[in-house]
């Protein structure tokens, strides 16, 4: 397609001579706004669907796919929803929970938590806190007084394992004298960190029937946490829950819950990508007016081409491969670059942070305290595609202005 005399002229074009210095410079300056633009596009991307999916994998973890509630505050007739449930198309499994607020409390200090009541054999299913037990084990999860609490909680109340805590509900027992605030002491059997804050500084988990006692729902429960084989085809589980539901129930899953915030990602995601996207915008349109200077000053270089034999066609490729070439180098060491720092971003947030003496991200602020990423192939080859048509579109101008010069004028005026 290019003749071998083509790149070579483009090539010396490219490389400006001291007298050309000018040129080079914004031919550098085009190269490193497209470089820096692609880079700063992959990492932005990679961070946005890191955040989605930490959110979602933490998210999943600790609650299921769809919630079946009662109207009443009571499920009374679980055992039979549940198993219409199991049967269904696309169901994991399903989980009876016990769930209410209190305050938890030790030697003065207090906090408040939601427990969760749920088997030792349901605790185990979920993952997420399963693996990630960091002081105690799940095997002494029995019993009226065993609970396990997230490490944010413990260091809030200054507990650890073997430590007993006093769990203290509003819905207390009603007497003479008013209503009476609940409270027990738990021994605190294990402790577990997930990474997300709110999770670990919010929740207790308890041993179903030491939960159906504390709440004193005797043989009913909270709701039912349904989990399916795909969180994202949730339409054959619905209908499948919807079926099960007793008059008094209802149901929601986690798009329906979650909706809110993961719009918001999705919005910061776009707009984050506009505006990095000038950037790349910017830099082409600096390819048009170094290659259109350029031009100018290869005024005789062009009309001596043109004498010499040289078509229109030539000229035009000539430049454009010029142009591209500064566009395709600034792609190539901008996708590297991009994902280079990408892949090792918690090494330079942990770097950041030692050179700095200062935590950048607060899991208080942030929920998580590492900066997660995702690198998704797709967005790649579009970000690198998207800066090297912009790069394309950027010489067309500059090289049919090129190839449009008057030999005979351009001579005239040397």
């Amino acid at each position: 397609m290019f003749a071998p005399i083509e790149w070579m002229i483009a090539g010396r074009y490219v490389r400006a001579r001291r007298t050309e210095g000018f040129i080079s410079v914004i031919a550098l300056i085009s190269f490193l706004g497209i470089m820096l633009g692609v880079g700063a596009l992959i990492i932005v991307l990679s961070v946005q669907n890191g955040l989605r999916a930490e959110l979602v994998k933490s998210v999943l973890g600790f609650k299921g796919h769809i919630t079946v509630v009662s109207g009443t505050g009571e499920l009374r007739d679980y055992t039979a929803i549940s198993e219409k449930i199991r049967q269904g198309e696309g169901i994991a499994s399903v989980t009876a929970m016990v769930e209410g607020q209190i305050l938890a409390a030790k030697d003065g200090r207090s906090s408040g938590a939601l427990v969760r009541g749920l088997s030792k054999a349901d605790l185990k299913q979920r993952r997420l806190v399963a693996e990630n037990i960091r002081q105690g084990s799940l095997e002494t999860f029995n019993g009226n007084d065993a609970v396990l609490i997230g490490t944010r909680l413990a260091l809030a109340l200054g507990a650890t394992v073997g430590d007993k805590i006093t769990l203290i509900s509003p819905n207390g027992t009603v007497t003479a004298f008013g209503v009476v605030p609940r409270m027990k002491a738990y021994t605190i059997v294990g402790t577990f960190e997930v990474g997300h804050f709110q999770f670990d500084r919010s929740f207790i988990f308890m041993p179903l029937e030491a939960a159906q006692n504390y709440f004193r729902l005797k043989d009913s429960v909270s709701l039912l946490e349904v989990f399916v084989d795909d969180p994202d085809a949730l339409a054959a589980p619905r209908a499948t829950v919807e079926a099960a539901l007793s008059p008094t129930a209802r149901y929601f899953d986690w798009q329906q819950e979650n909706r809110t915030i993961f719009n918001a990602l999705q919005v910061q995601k776009n707009v984050m990508f506009l505006i990095v996207t000038l950037i790349v915008l910017v830099a082409s349109l600096n390819i048009v007016s170094s290659l259109i200077m350029l031009v100018k000053d290869k005024g005789s270089a062009i009309a001596i081409l043109r004498t010499v034999g040289a078509s229109r066609g030539m000229i035009m490729r000539i430049f454009f491969i010029a142009g591209t070439s500064i566009g395709l180098a600034g792609t190539l060491v901008g996708t590297a670059g991009g994902l280079l720092i990408t892949n090792n971003i918690a090494s330079i947030q942990r770097g950041l942070e030692r050179l700095t003496g200062a935590e950048l991200l607060s899991a208080e602020v942030f929920f998580f305290s590492q900066l997660p990423s995702e690198v998704d192939p797709g967005e790649v080859v579009m970000v690198a595609g998207m800066a090297l048509a912009l790069s394309v579109l950027a010489t067309l101008y500059p090289s049919w202005r090129a190839a449009r010069l008057d030999p005979v004028e351009a001579l005239r005026y040397e």
